[in-house]
């Protein structure tokens, strides 16, 4: 039997992260879990998808949220937590997979199989690859980044506890401005099978 692997990539806005991610998965032949994982959450559970992704990887309002009996009066909580428990189920059935954000890194650190990465980028650069993935100008552009980026760290940050982005909390961060998309995916994929050699 093949040795598991489990890559939980988190990444900024237009780092190119989720290229990366698909490039990787498809050079070890393992599926991507990324926005996909909610439609397979709800038709698993018989639940409405696009209720599910209307509360995906939002942060909870502590103001606003109780837990009773175990259960939680937050839809993001609950979001977070249907979709944290799938993982860890797919992860715990020897699955090899690929998964982006929703704090994988955290959720899935028990497993020995885990390679943590986070990817970045220079403001420039990911600048640039926004206007041109979205036919969008400069100043949009960077908007939307800070948006994107404070979305991501408000949601991180309020269910895990190392937060989005520290070095420290990843076995690998690199800046994928400085080789680019497929010279930094040829790099993280040296580093995996490094990783899994041992």
């Amino acid at each position: 039997m093949e040795k598991q692997m489990i890559i939980s990539i988190g990444r900024e806005f237009g780092s190119g992260g989720h290229a990366i991610a698909h490039k990787i998965a498809e050079h070890y032949g393992i599926r991507l879990l990324d926005h996909n994982i909610l439609d397979e959450i709800a038709e698993e559970k018989n639940l409405d998808a696009t209720m599910l992704k209307s509360w995906d990887e939002k942060h909870k309002n502590i103001f606003a949220s109780r837990r009773i009996k175990g259960l939680s009066s937050s839809p993001e909580e609950n979001v977070y937590l249907l979709q944290f428990d799938y993982l860890q189920k797919i992860a715990e059935k020897g699955e090899s997979f690929v998964v982006v954000g929703r704090c994988s890194e955290n959720v899935l650190k028990e497993f020995d199989s885990l390679i943590s990465i986070f990817i970045l980028g220079d403001k420039q650069a990911k600048v640039q690859r926004i206007m041109e993935l979205h036919q969008l100008s400069e100043n949009i552009a960077q908007k939307l980044i800070c948006e994107k980026d404070m979305k991501r760290k408000r949601y991180h940050n309020s269910f895990c506890e190392g937060k989005w982005g520290d070095s420290r909390n990843y076995d690998i961060s690199v800046n994928s401005s400085k080789l680019g998309i497929d010279k930094t995916t040829e790099l993280l994929i040296d580093y995996i099978d490094r990783r899994r050699e041992k």
